[in-house]
C-alpha cells in the first residue's frame, strides 16, 4: 500500500508543540512582511507594484490563517501527546490490551517505544490489514514496525517474510512485529538469525509495566498552562504588529515615494474635461522694491567741492534755460 503524502501542517503536529508555535510566528512574519520587503525590492516593475499593494495589509488574512493552522497543530501535538501518555498508564493487563482497537494499539505501541528513547513516526502506511506501520529512529538506524492486534490468531510465516522484503526495499536496519496473539513455529524459525523481532502481547505488556513503573513526573512540554500561555503571547504578538505598513520616504524630501511618483505623472492623467478650458496666463508679481542705503558722510573738502561743481551747473542752467529767471508767482 502507498504512503499517503503527509501534509505539512500534519508534520508540524508530529513534532512537539513549542515547534509548532515558533515556525506559526515565523511564517506569519514572513508573509506579512518578508514578501513585501522582497517584492518592494525588487526591480522588477510587477514586483514592485506587488509590494506596494501588499504593504496595504493585503496579505494579513493569509498570514493570521497560516498562523492559526500552525497554532492548531501545536495544539494536536499537546494533546497528542497527552493521550498516548495517559494510555500508557491506564494499561493494567493484557485484557485492556485485546479492548482497544488497532489504531488505539498503534499509539501505545509508539509510546512505549518513545519512552525507550526512539522517534516514532506514525506513517499511515499500515492500517488493519498490515504494512509499515511506524517508523523508529534511533542511532541514526531506521527501524521498521509492524502491529498485529489479533486477539486470538497467530502471525503466520508469510507476514514475516513480507516484511523482510520490505526491510530490503528499504535498506532499513531492523524489523520489529508486535502480535498480541503471538506468532507460529515457521514464523519464529524463519525470523532467526535475520533482524527481525517478533514480539508478543507477554513481552508488550512486561515493557509496558516496566515503563509505568520508572514513570518520571511530568515535564514542562506537559504543562497545559504553560502551553496556554504560549498560544496566548503568540496570537496577541502577532495581534499587536501593524497589519499595514508606510511607505518608504523619499532621503531628500521625506515624502513618500508612492506621492513622489504621482507628482512625476504626465498632465496626461488629468481628466479630459478640464483640458477644454484654456490655462489662465499666470499674474505678474509686483517689481521688488531697491533698497538705498546711506553713503558714507563725506568731507570738508569733498563737500566744498561738490557745492563749487553745484554753482558752475546751476550758471550753466541759468543761461541755457531763461524761464528759470523768472521767479515764480507766490
Amino acid at each position: 500500500m502507498p504512503k499517503r503524502k503527509e501534509s505539512g501542517i500534519e508534520f508540524v503536529a508530529t513534532l512537539v508543540w513549542p515547534a509548532g508555535i515558533v515556525l506559526g510566528f515565523l511564517a506569519f512574519i514572513g508573509i506579512q512582511y518578508g514578501l513585501n520587503w522582497i517584492w518592494r525590492s525588487s526591480d522588477n516593475p510587477f514586483l514592485s507594484g506587488l509590494g506596494k499593494v501588499a504593504a496595504t495589509g493585503m496579505l494579513a488574512p493569509f498570514a493570521w490563517l497560516i498562523l492559526v493552522a500552525f497554532c492548531a497543530a501545536s495544539a494536536a501535538s499537546f494533546f497528542s501527546r497527552r493521550k498516548r501518555r495517559q494510555l500508557l498508564d491506564a494499561q493494567t493487563g493484557m485484557d485492556s490490551l485485546r479492548s482497544m482497537d488497532w489504531r488505539t494499539f498503534e499509539l501505545l505501541v509508539g509510546e512505549a517505544f518513545r519512552q525507550q528513547g526512539y522517534a516514532a513516526e506514525e506513517t499511515g502506511q499500515g492500517g488493519a490489514d498490515g504494512g509499515v506501520d511506524l517508523v523508529l529512529r534511533k542511532n541514526g538506524q531506521k527501524i521498521l514496525v509492524q502491529c498485529k492486534q489479533w486477539r486470538a490468531q497467530r502471525v503466520g510465516v508469510q507476514v514475516v517474510r513480507e516484511m523482510f522484503g520490505i526491510l530490503v526495499d528499504q535498506d532499513a536496519a531492523a524489523v520489529k512485529i508486535v502480535a498480541l496473539g503471538g506468532y507460529t513455529p515457521d514464523a519464529a524459525a524463519f525470523a532467526r538469525n535475520k533482524p527481525i523481532e517478533l514480539i508478543d502481547g507477554r513481552t508488550l505488556l512486561s515493557t509496558v509495566t516496566r515503563l509505568q513503573a520508572k514513570k518520571e513526573p511530568d515535564g514542562p512540554l506537559d504543562n497545559p498552562l504553560l502551553f496556554a500561555g504560549s498560544l496566548a503571547a503568540c496570537l496577541l504578538i502577532a495581534f499587536a504588529l501593524p497589519s499595514r505598513q508606510s511607505q518608504p520616504s523619499s532621503p531628500s524630501t521625506g515624502r513618500s515615494i508612492s506621492s513622489v511618483d504621482d507628482a512625476k505623472a504626465p498632465a496626461t492623467s488629468l481628466p479630459t474635461a478640464s483640458m477644454a478650458h484654456p490655462i489662465p496666463a499666470p499674474v505678474a508679481t509686483q517689481p521688488t522694491k531697491k533698497i538705498y542705503k546711506a553713503s558714507a558722510p563725506m568731507s570738508s573738502e569733498e563737500l566744498r567741492d561738490w557745492e563749487k561743481r553745484n554753482r558752475e551747473a546751476m550758471k550753466i542752467m541759468e543761461k541755457t534755460t531763461p524761464e528759470l529767471e523768472v521767479p515764480p508767482p507766490h
